[in-house]
């Protein structure tokens, strides 16, 4: 845990030198093409593995607009199948709240975070296949923040967990089946007294 990088899109958080140096510094970021595969980010990610450091890596490759999931890419299964090393899946839910979409300067707020036990690749299992398999755990993972532990491992072994994308509706429907499980909390609106 003392040696801890996160990978970071180049193309945001490395834009300009100063931002890049900021969140080298701040955050402990290396820049990761996120937009097209880059040999020169494989390699570096690979380099700092192999000496001993740990990866944090948001499978999604950013943040989400509405709160809901996005679909995983398949980054960190390859670098796991590559450098030979477990995945933890981490669910982190309430950040939407702290650095939303659109926003520069983070907020405070509640978050919850729930660990996974380590996963390791298959023999022979493709990076694709691995990746699905992570999504899978992540979604149980977000299924147990949102209910209980024993509801979430019980779809889990049913293979029912609902998925971290949300439903393929409308978007004021995907705001409302939200809900407040994105940490939003609600102001009610300040009536006047009958008098």
């Amino acid at each position: 845990r003392h040696q801890l990088v996160v990978a970071a899109a180049a193309d945001y958080f490395f834009a300009s030198r100063l931002g890049g140096a900021l969140s080298a510094l701040a955050i402990g970021a290396v820049p990761v093409d996120r937009t097209r595969v880059s040999r020169s980010s494989g390699n570096r990610i690979t380099g700092l593995i192999a000496d001993g450091w740990s990866l944090l890596i948001y499978p999604e490759g950013g943040r989400s607009p509405d709160g809901w999931g996005q679909e995983f890419r398949g980054g960190a299964a390859y670098l796991a199948i590559r450098c030979e090393v477990p995945v933890v899946p981490i669910h982190v839910a309430g950040t939407g709240q702290i650095l939303r979409k659109g926003r520069t300067l983070p907020r405070r707020s509640t978050t919850t975070v729930t660990f996974g036990a380590p996963m390791t690749a298959h023999t022979d299992e493709s990076a694709r296949a691995f990746n699905n398999r992570l999504e899978t755990a992540v979604s149980s993972l977000a299924d147990e923040t949102a209910t209980d532990w024993w509801s979430a491992r019980r779809r889990a072994f049913a293979g029912t967990s609902p998925g971290l994308t949300g439903p393929a509706v409308g978007a004021w429907r995907r705001t409302w089946a939200l809900g407040d499980r994105d940490g939003r909390t609600r102001r009610r609106r300040r009536r006047w007294p009958d008098l």
